[in-house]
């Protein structure tokens, strides 16, 4: 199962992200939250926290075991530019751009399996709630 983690208009070059990028593209989760974790430069923070993003949607959101979970894609695109300039002789004026990304990061991995029986015990448990509710409000003594 695949899993899209997105970060937007994020500070930082996409070239700079790019060179991180390339580091951790294909691994594990694991390996690569480590490797995140000891890099000294600013983009690292930044993918770093959009890996622990798509962990967090894998597990809680589709049960995914957070053994499984590698890497699949990362993608930095280009964001909009924030155009600013540093005036200089005769009145005139160097353009200075401040250049953002894009973040795509798709993490891919298997789906814990459940027994039959835990199965069994969870519809049950979900019909004897409803046959309770069910009882409360004949008997009026809802809160």
């Amino acid at each position: 199962m695949e899993i899209i983690a997105k970060s937007k208009f994020i500070r930082i070059s996409p070239k700079k992200l790019n060179l991180l990028a390339g580091v951790v593209r294909g691994l594990p989760v694991n390996q690569a939250e480590s490797i995140l974790m000891n890099l000294n430069q600013k983009g690292s923070r930044f993918l770093l926290l959009l890996l622990k993003q798509g962990v967090a949607n894998a597990t809680k959101n589709f049960d995914l075991l957070p053994k499984t979970l590698k890497i699949k894609r990362l993608e930095v695109g280009k964001g909009p530019s924030y155009k600013r300039g540093r005036p200089v002789s005769r009145g005139q004026w160097h353009p200075i751009l401040k250049r953002t990304s894009h973040l795509l990061m798709v993490i891919e991995g298997e789906k814990a399996q459940e027994s039959n029986e835990s199965k069994k015990e969870d519809k049950k448990e979900k019909e004897n709630k409803k046959t309770k509710a069910k009882k409360e409000l004949k008997n009026g003594s809802k809160s």
